[in-house]
């Protein structure tokens, strides 16, 4: 017996490096990008443990999550944390990366997450960047959210480490990821004796087995088909034009939020101000004495395949997420979310205007 899937041809080590330079196309990086085999927590742990020793003072950004698993990690590696932490309903601003330099010179490792999915924030990176620049502190950057939702510029913005993954923007897969590395960041990994070395974790061997080598023998049997994925969910956002891409996600963000707010019943959008609303995902604010985990499981009653979500952790009891990315950020995907969501709130006897709402989110789709 055959299948399509099961008796590929093995992956070739000139393919491999062919989805390597358009993901670099991608970014507009001339750093080396290399393909992970697992999902971004695997170059994003990998990164830090690479760059990061009982030498390094790190300043970590937090504005969600992901933000205090990096501390986490940074600690781990013995490195001096400064936790930069800002309410989740809001983004940092290079104001606060600066003055945070000001009081602790000896900053030289800067971690930021660019768009936060899990709290529907985003960081104004480019300004960042020119404060980390200033200073010469090697800068670290997710922006698994962020890509194909919103421009992704590692050289333009001065970003030594940037991981992405394919699984939320980009409408691809999630079991592999990528992360472009600068010229100090592998030097700093090169001096770095606590790096991963023999390790799935290291960088430094997919340098010296794979980048130095000129990319002509994989070090490993890759992940045959998440890379063929991979590369065509590439093929697609260049068929459709990566502006064509983001400016859908930034219409179904703006929708999303135009129709919630006018969907009413106590509804509101958690992250405060528009401009730092990731166009990734949207989450909003339940109505008072509701559980925003059992609003949400009731809205999913009818269309379990809705791209609705409670929060993690202690936010299910508060955050609604609506996850309008990759195939979902179109208009019947708004429609539909903010339908569920308007019938959800009428059965708790809340008053919500869903006429007004989808006319709301069609006048805001740009």
């Amino acid at each position: 017996m055959t299948h399509p899937f099961l008796d590929l041809a093995p992956l070739s080590a000139a393919r491999f490096a062919s989805v390597e330079d358009r993901v670099a196309r991608l970014l507009d990086t001339r750093h080396d990008v290399v393909i992970m085999q697992g999902e971004a927590l695997l170059p994003l742990e990998g990164a830090i443990r690479g760059t990061a020793g009982p030498d390094t003072t790190a300043l970590n950004v937090i504005t969600g999550p992901y933000g205090r698993t990096f501390g986490d990690w940074l600690r781990d590696c013995g490195a001096t944390v400064i936790d930069l932490a800002v309410p989740f309903h809001t983004a940092v601003t290079a104001e606060q990366i600066r003055a945070a330099f000001a009081k602790h010179p000896e900053i030289g490792f800067v971690s930021l997450v660019h768009a936060e999915a899990a709290t529907g924030n985003t960081n104004p990176v480019a300004e960042i960047g020119e404060v980390v620049k200033e200073h010469g502190a090697l800068f670290y950057l997710d922006a698994v959210a962020s890509v194909g939702a919103e421009p992704v510029l590692p050289d333009a913005w001065g970003v030594d480490l940037c991981v992405i993954g394919a699984q939320k923007a980009m409408g691809g897969p999630a079991g592999v990821s990528a992360v472009s590395v600068s010229e100090r960041a592998w030097a700093r990994m090169a001096a770095n004796p606590t790096a991963p070395r023999r390790s799935y974790l290291s960088l430094l061997d997919w340098k010296e087995r794979w980048v130095d080598g000129g990319r002509k023998a994989l070090p490993h049997a890759p992940a045959q088909l998440e890379m063929l994925a991979l590369e065509a969910c590439v093929e697609r956002i260049e068929a459709d034009g990566l502006e064509t891409v983001m400016a859908r996600h930034a219409s179904a963000a703006a929708a999303t939020r135009a129709g919630a707010v006018a969907l009413g019943a106590g509804l509101e959008p958690y992250v405060h101000e528009a401009r730092e609303a990731a166009p990734v995902a949207t989450t909003l604010r339940a109505p008072a004495g509701v559980v925003a985990s059992e609003l949400v499981a009731r809205a999913l009653t009818g269309d379990p395949a809705l791209p609705l979500a409670a929060g993690g952790g202690a936010l299910a009891k508060e955050m609604i997420r609506v996850n309008h990315y990759g195939a979902d950020a179109t208009p019947g995907a708004v429609r539909s979310s903010l339908t569920a969501l308007g019938a959800a709130l009428a059965e708790r006897g809340l008053t919500a205007d869903l006429p007004g709402a989808l006319r709301a989110a069609e006048s805001a789709w740009r």
